[in-house]
């Protein structure tokens, strides 16, 4: 474009093109000039007018005040334009800053005068030799000046702006990939997040549920404080009002017999369910079965209970099934989950009762369902459906206690003389409360065939939910002796029964052994009962040596365990 060995280029060694920059943009450096040789002698003409031999036309160079340079005007007809390349006009200082442009030439197709047309040379005048056509080289724009340059017109100038595409692309691209990144990134970071928090959640879950098993004592290796207490709450001193309770069955005979407790102490309700066939003393001191006793309306039935579980019942109810039907219809129903579908009774008049969970029950189908026992099912079945029933009632039974007062007068029931309906209306709106809260049990007392107490029975529902002991018997009362035969022989027991009535000992029928047993032995778990179970041996020809001091096996003051040593006498 500009060769800097061109020899008659005016402007050698000032800047010239040398390369471009990575964005295609041109870059100027000084090359130093080199010597150029002399031009032939020519004939002078005026330096403002002089003449092409071979077009005819005159030719010149203008000077350029801005720079203190001339330029070669060239060849007529013939238009340069010129884009600086190093210093660009800013708008507020007369210079352009743009560095996107570039000096393109271009030329004005004018039609150039055909070679015959030239004059002919003077004879005698040496041949004039056209001067080589300048080459255009960059120029600096003038600097802001009010007034425009003559010797230039806009329309000389062209200039084209280049937009670096490829290097927008890349930074475009370079983003894309930078914010795809960064919420592959946040992804991956909720994600570890998520992970963390449902470990966190997971792990206080299983430490809690450990520590309200270990609190409630339900884990089999470890005693928590909870079951501790509640085994010292057990084991001491606790308020319990309870009643006895006779359902009787008045169509088709027979009864069931439930105890009624609450504890004060502990703030819990339960029902303890008594088979028929628990062993109880009469009046006169001979055996019989609860069943038995019920039917005959034996006034001392309440009174034999306390003897064998060694409790304090306050009260009898019996509650016939007119008066429980009657109930269940004054509260409005009640919802029992029922284990079993019973049948309709025509003669009875008994409605028939579905299967499963919340089964709502009217009155005739309460004492349906509560009565009824299927050929060859065991007794637990019917007494454990009595429970259900009782405790949906006891549910329903107003809190307060007048009105539940208002409730049992209105069963129009006549009550035993020493449990008159507000006595009775309060324990029940107490007892229901329980129920209501879930602080409730219903337990059956597991009896041997021989009307027996297993020892089961004995620790977990009489002293635990009973609370009989007889470790605190007073010195004046007549102490319970409860006898166990281990003898094998059935006349050994009855002799040795017959001496401790006719003792004046309060007799607590024991049953039978498991097994046989060579010795027999008196034992006594209070020390105030030492003297008293020496006495016992004694009533039964027992050597001294037979007492000692043992947790007793059935709920009594004293136990006689008869072995094969005893003689009746």
């Amino acid at each position: 474009m500009n060769d800097p060995q061109e020899p008659y280029d005016p402007y050698a060694g000032r800047q010239q093109l040398i390369g471009y920059d990575p964005y295609g943009r041109p870059v100027y450096g000084q090359v130093p000039a080199q010597s150029v040789q002399p031009a032939p002698p020519q004939y002078e003409q005026p330096y403002e007018q002089q003449y092409d031999q071979a077009y005819g036309q005159a030719y010149g160079q203008t000077y350029d005040p801005a720079y203190g340079q001339s330029y070669d005007q060239g060849v007529p007809g013939q238009q340069q334009y010129y884009a600086p390349a190093d210093q660009h006009r800013d708008p507020a200082h007369g210079y352009d800053t743009r560095q996107d442009r570039q000096w393109i030439p271009q030329q004005h197709a004018a039609p150039a005068a055909p070679q015959a047309a030239q004059a002919p040379q003077a004879p005698g005048q040496p041949e004039a030799r056209p001067e080589p056509q300048p080459v255009p080289a960059p120029r600096r724009e003038a600097a802001a000046d009010p007034e425009p340059d003559p010797g230039y017109r806009t329309e000389q100038f062209a200039f084209i702006d280049q937009q670096d595409e490829e290097s927008e692309d890349v930074i475009d691209w370079l983003a894309f990939t930078e914010s795809r990144t960064e919420r592959r990134e946040e992804a991956r970071r909720r994600g570890r997040n998520r992970v963390v928090a449902l470990i966190v959640v997971l792990a206080l879950f299983v430490v809690g549920g450990l520590g309200y098993l270990w609190y409630a004592g339900k884990l089999p290796f470890l005693d928590g404080p909870g079951q501790k207490k509640a085994a010292a709450a057990a084991t001491g001193a606790q308020k319990r009002d309870m009643i006895v309770v006779h359902l009787r069955n008045t169509k088709r005979g027979g009864s069931s017999t439930m105890l009624l407790v609450d504890n004060v102490t502990a703030k819990q309700g339960a029902t303890v369910l008594l088979p028929n066939t628990l062993g109880v003393a009469k009046e006169d001191g001979t055996g019989t079965s609860l069943g038995k006793s019920v039917e005959d309306g034996s006034l001392g039935t309440r009174e034999a209970l306390d003897t064998v579980l060694g409790t304090h019942i306050g009260g009898t109810w019996r509650l016939d099934t007119p008066f429980l039907e009657r109930l269940v219809d004054l509260v409005g129903g009640i919802e029992v989950d029922t284990d079993t579908a019973v049948p309709a009774d025509d003669q009875a008049k008994a409605p028939a009762v579905g299967q499963g969970p919340k089964q709502s029950l009217t009155g005739a189908m309460a004492v349906a369902y509560a009565t009824h026992r299927a050929q060859g099912e065991p007794e637990a079945k019917q007494l454990e459906r009595t429970g259900k029933v009782l405790y949906a009632v006891l549910r329903k039974i107003p809190g307060d206690p007048k009105a539940a007062a208002t409730t049992v007068e209105s069963m129009g029931q006549i009550l035993d003389p020493g449990l008159d309906a507000q006595s009775l209306g309060a324990l029940l709106s107490r007892i229901g409360e329980h129920a209501k809260e879930g602080a409730y049990r219903t337990e059956v007392l597991s009896v041997k065939p021989d009307g027996g107490l297993t020892e089961d029975a004995g620790k977990r529902v009489v002293k635990e939910l009973l609370g009989g002991s007889f470790t605190a018997a007073q010195p004046g009362a007549v102490p319970r002796v409860g006898l166990k035969d281990a003898t094998g022989d059935e006349k050994a027991q009855i002799a040795a029964k017959a001496a401790l009535l006719n003792g004046g000992y309060a007799f607590v029928d024991g049953g039978k052994a498991d097994r046989t047993a060579p010795a027999s032995q008196v034992t006594y778990q209070d020390d105030a009962q030492r003297d008293r179970a020496v006495g016992v041996a004694k009533t039964l020809g027992l050597a001294e040596t037979s007492v000692k001091k043992a947790e007793n096996v059935v709920n009594a003051d004293i136990v006689v365990t008869l072995g094969k040593d005893y003689k009746p006498s």
